[in-house]
């Protein structure tokens, strides 16, 4: 038993996986501590950094890429802490305050998860939590009840105690990736404890680091279909049905803005980006219409 386990999911990390752990490494706490990292089968040389460089930490290499939520559950197994600290590998701890964190945690019993101040390289804020869930403004009951007023927070860096993330079961496997922090955060209020916030706790994230060499179209169909798998486990079918039919309206509007005024653009690469990401929009939207039942 330890006092804190970090978990860092790495895919293709190679250049930005031993700052992390450096960083991790760093914090004069006084607490005891563990690294797990589980790698996707990167295709360069994140695996042997670790095992040369870091032999401290606890290595799992996966023969193929199982996706971000399913490694997390992975490591949940070999974790020995009472906290557990879910930290991406282009993410570095930019505080030493991670006492403080888990001492607000237990001040906090209400609080299942928390997250902490992201901020850029350049040290600007970077996005980290939200007060809504996608397509919530669709909504009827779906909502209510559940604790708190922050929705979720961003998956780069969260802290919660390893007893309740086992509890509610970890991550969901059927989110390959993006999502899964989204529908981690609404089950865990749905048990009745709330998402927290710790804006004492810094980390500078690069973000989307394994996706660099990834094509936006599969990206952005990854981020859709993410999006959709939430609305099916959380939302009524006619919910669903909405925010499709308002997805096809507002993509078939920009679809014919943009062609409208293409020719005429100074920037027609990024027109043309727009134009492909509503086409995406537009077709997954139809599907989900075609195939959502209307429920009276």
């Amino acid at each position: 038993m330890c006092d804190i386990s970090f978990i860092i999911i790495s895919y293709n990390s190679a250049d930005t996986i031993g700052p992390c752990i450096d960083s991790i490494m760093s914090m004069q706490s006084g607490l005891s501590k563990e690294i797990i990292v589980i790698d996707n089968n990167s295709q360069d040389d994140s695996a042997s950094v670790i095992r040369e460089k870091y032999p401290h930490v606890k290595l799992i290499g996966n023969n193929k890429n199982i996706g971000f939520a399913a490694a997390n559950n992975q490591a949940l197994s070999l974790c020995a802490g009472r906290y557990l600290f879910f930290i991406n590998p282009d993410a570095r701890i930019r505080s030493h305050s991670i006492k403080e964190f888990i001492a607000y945690m237990e001040k906090h019993p209400e609080i299942g998860l928390s997250g902490c101040r992201i901020i850029n390289p350049d040290n600007s804020h970077q996005w980290s939590v939200s007060d809504h869930y996608p397509g919530a403004r669709h909504t009827t009951t779906e909502l209510r009840e559940l604790s708190g007023s922050i929705a979720c927070v961003l998956g780069a860096g969260m802290l919660a105690p390893a007893g309740l993330i086992k509890k509610v079961g970890g991550f969901d496997e059927d989110f390959f990736l993006y999502g899964e922090d989204q529908d981690l955060c609404i089950r865990i209020r749905k048990l009745g404890h709330e998402i927290g916030y710790y804006d004492n706790f810094t980390i500078a994230h690069i973000g989307g680091h394994s996706e660099r060499n990834t094509d936006f179209s599969v990206i952005l169909k990854r981020k859709i279909s993410a999006e959709y798998l939430f609305y099916k486990k959380h939302y009524h079918p006619d919910t669903i049905r909405k925010i499709a039919r308002s997805n096809l309206l507002q993509a078939r509007w920009r679809i014919l803005t943009i062609k409208m005024f293409l020719p005429f653009t100074a920037d027609r690469r990024k027109s043309v980006y727009k134009l492909k990401k509503y086409k995406i929009v537009y077709t997954t939207a139809k599907q989900i219409i075609s195939r959502q039942p209307t429920i009276k």
